[in-house]
Order: C-alpha cells, then structure tokens, then sequence
C-alpha cells in the first residue's frame, strides 16, 4: 500500500457495529473487566486506551517499526526515552540539536549522571572519535534544528552496529512521508508530532517508533510508570491530522523550494539553509536516504535590525514558535527555540540575532513572496 493510502486509512477499525469511517473518542479513565482474571484487553488509560491505540499503529505502520508509544509531547517521548540509560551511561549527539532536547540532556539528564558528547553527526569520523567504553547511544537529528545538517543514517547506523550502540534518529522535520529511518538502520525514531503529524497547529503530541518488540517492551514499561500517555481527544487528532499528511507534505515542499531561491535571490538575506538546494552541502545525502526535502527553511539577513524589522511586519506570515503546521510560521531562534541554549554555544553553531527560520505552510506561494517581501523591504 502506497504511504499516501496509508496515510488515511491505516487506523481503520472495522470492528464496530456502528460501521463509522472514524475511529471513536473512547474518553474514559477505566474500562470493566468481565470477571477474575479476564481483560478486554483494556484496563485502564495510563496503559492503553483504544483510540491512543489506533494512532500509535498507524505511526507504527508509516515508519515500518515493530510499535510506535504515543505521549502528551515530543518532550515527554524524549524524556522517557532518557529513562533507558542510567548512572555512567555516555551517549554522542547532534550538535545542532533542538533547545528544548539540549535544555533537557543539560538540565536533567546530565543532573542523573548521563553524559553526552556534542559532535557534529555530519562527520562519520567525529562520531567514531568519540565512542567509548561508557557510549551506549548515537543520537542524532537529520535535518538539524534549526541549521539543517544533514546526516547520512545509514553511515552512522553501520558505526553504531559495529559497536553495539543504538542509533536514536529525529525524524520530526521530515516525517515518514519523507524519511524512514527505521529502513536505514535505526532503532528507535522519535517524532513531535505536534509539528507535521497534527499538521495543524492545534494539539501537542510525541512518539517513539521502535524497530523490535524487546525495545517496545522495555518503552512501554517506562510509558506506563512514568504516565505521559496521549489522550483520548488527542490521540483523535493526530489520527485526524495524519490522513492528510502526504498533500501537506507535497504541498508545503513545493512552497519551500520556490520560497527557498526566491530567499537566495534577496539583496537582504545573506545565506539560505534549505537541504533542497543543490548548493546545500547534504543535498547528495538527502536525495540518497530521503524521498523529500520537507519544508523547513533557515536564513541569515543582513542585520540584527532587519531580522527585527522583518517580525515586526509579516502579516501573512505568523511570528509564532512551532513549525509543520498549514500555516506559515516565522521563529527567532535566539529568542525562542534556542533561547535556554548558551550565548557562545549557540553563536558557534550560526544561531545569533540575524538567522531566522521559516515553517513553509500550503498558503498560495505568490502571497508569501509578497508579505516577506514587504517585511524585508
């Protein structure tokens, strides 16, 4: 089955009498069981309820992964995720990483005794160099957030089999329409699916996508205890949300190739990071490991005062934080995503107070051009 079929109907459930096209909103705390020692199958909605359920198999089913555990955030995917490792563990990731991941692994994470080593993923040899008895992960974003490097998985997943590593891959800028990590080598794929999964602005969601059952079992153990389950009404949503993704997908993508030149063409805007420009040093990759581009767009203008004055004056475009919804959105990164990150640190990677990141919506391409374009001046 085609992945756009896929997308609308891989939650079907035919077993209601009623015979509704929708899975039904089961909102209820805890079900009845029919006597001692017997189960619907359902006991109680912190461990699973039956529309979280349909959600989390057809995220499964999209990212060919053995089950995908759906939470309230993509931060709480990723924090029960840390639960895996424990006192001494080391792990090597992404050093262009998203703030609230890089607030995390700083504040929390390292406070409980993990270390990390922050390598660009990019170089398979920085990756290598860094290995040590303690690593017991390789996580990395592919494209980063918000610079947009590009890491080859395959390469890495053949560096993290070699030495008994997992390889962790953030798949949110790209989606399974896109990108499948899982194909290439991962073991565990995580997704804010409050980004392109809702596609819409209007729900907060998270997954993690598992390659075998054992890692699923190990997961679901640690989603139940720790309780961040996504909600009945939510997990309603995304379900909602997904049966459009790969119109969106397309859509959004064709804005952002065109929206993306149209940016390198400008007297005011200095560099444009897109990974579907040829000039983008992993467009190779990308073209090798993914079907699409996505829609995610960075650029540096001129000035600090210009980065102020474009803000200020969007009308069409929303200066809002979040990405992957139909609505075009405009981010300060040094103010907002990145904000927690440390000056130096955050100015070493490029993220200073003249980069900007577009979120390309399915608006008409033409109005776009025509509201950053007076914005710019």
């Amino acid at each position: 089955m085609d992945i756009s079929t896929l997308c609308i109907h891989g939650a079907e459930d035919h077993t209601h009498c009623t015979g509704s096209i929708t899975v039904p909103i089961y909102q209820a705390a805890t079900f009845v069981h029919p006597g001692v020692g017997e189960s619907t199958g359902y006991d109680y909605s912190r461990l699973q309820n039956p529309t979280r359920e349909q959600v989390e198999k057809i995220v499964a089913k999209l990212e060919n992964g053995a089950d995908a555990l759906a939470f309230s955030t993509g931060m709480a995917a990723v924090t029960a995720l840390m639960e895996l490792f424990k006192i001494g563990d080391h792990l090597i990731v992404s050093d262009d990483l998203y703030g609230g991941t890089h607030r995390l692994f700083h504040h929390i994470s390292m406070k409980n005794g993990i270390s990390f080593s922050f390598v660009d993923t990019s170089d398979s040899s920085e990756v290598i160099k860094h290995i040590k008895k303690e690593t017991k992960a390789i996580y990395i974003e592919t494209p980063t957030n918000p610079m947009m490097q590009v890491t080859d998985i395959a390469a890495i997943s053949k560096i993290a089999k070699e030495n008994n590593l997992l390889l962790i891959v953030d798949n949110t800028f790209l989606t399974p329409y896109f990108q499948n990590p899982i194909q290439l080598g991962a073991d565990i794929v995580i997704h804010s699916g409050t980004k392109y999964l809702s596609g819409h602005n209007d729900t907060l969601s998270g997954f993690l996508v598992t390659r075998t059952e054992e890692l699923s079992e190990k997961l679901r153990f640690i989603h139940k205890t720790t309780g961040a389950g996504l909600s009945p009404f939510d997990s309603w949503l995304m379900i909602r949300g997904i049966k459009t993704l790969a119109i969106r997908m397309e859509k959004q993508q064709e804005n952002a190739i065109l929206l993306a030149n149209w940016l390198s063409n400008h007297p005011k805007v200095q560099s444009v990071y897109y990974v579907g420009l040829p000039t983008h040093p992993g467009y190779e990759i990308s073209k090798k490991q993914a079907r699409g581009f996505g829609s995610m767009i960075s650029f540096k203008v001129d000035t600090e005062e210009t980065a102020v004055q474009l803000l200020s004056k969007v009308k069409l475009v929303l200066y809002a934080e979040s990405l992957g919804g139909v609505e075009t959105l405009i981010t300060y990164p040094m103010l907002q995503t990145h904000a927690d990150v440390p000056k130096e640190e955050r100015e070493a990677k490029g993220i200073d107070e003249r980069l900007l990141r577009i979120s390309v919506g399915i608006e008409n391409i033409n109005d776009l051009i025509v509201d950053l374009g007076q914005a710019l001046g």
